[in-house]
């Protein structure tokens, strides 16, 4: 019998911490964004150059994501800010994750633990 193959990813615009639930271990991975939302830098007076930098770090972010992402059958995408969302709409639109499985969900921002507790609970119980 082939196992399923679920993820959790709490996520933000900066950090994603992907959490593999297996059989009989939880694996967790983290990828940071290049992305500079948040952060004071000093582009001058060009926000031009400014926000084509920051969409440019995001690609890419989400990129690194998908590679991980479409290893999954089933993915449960959580944080605290729209970057989840922004994930998901992106990847819906790509015939690669057509046949993965997504539940997007709100969460505040979690310790480890947390995080951990909160992928486990709902890949226990996905109905809920």
């Amino acid at each position: 019998m082939k196992s399923t193959k679920n993820a959790g990813i709490w996520m933000d615009h900066s950090i994603a911490y992907i959490i593999e639930v297996k059989e009989n271990a939880i694996v967790s991975n983290t990828i940071e964004s290049e992305s500079h939302i948040g952060k004071k830098q000093n582009y001058g007076k060009d926000e031009s150059l400014k926000h084509n930098k920051e969409q440019n770090h995001l690609s890419d972010y989400f990129s690194k994501l998908g590679e991980h992402i479409k290893n999954y059958e089933n993915v449960l995408l959580f944080g605290p800010t729209n970057a989840k969302n922004e994930l998901y709409n992106l990847l819906k639109e790509d015939h690669l994750f057509d046949k993965i499985k997504f539940k997007v969900e709100s969460a505040d921002k979690l310790t480890e633990n947390q995080m951990l507790a909160f992928v486990q609970e709902h890949f226990d119980h996905p109905d809920k």
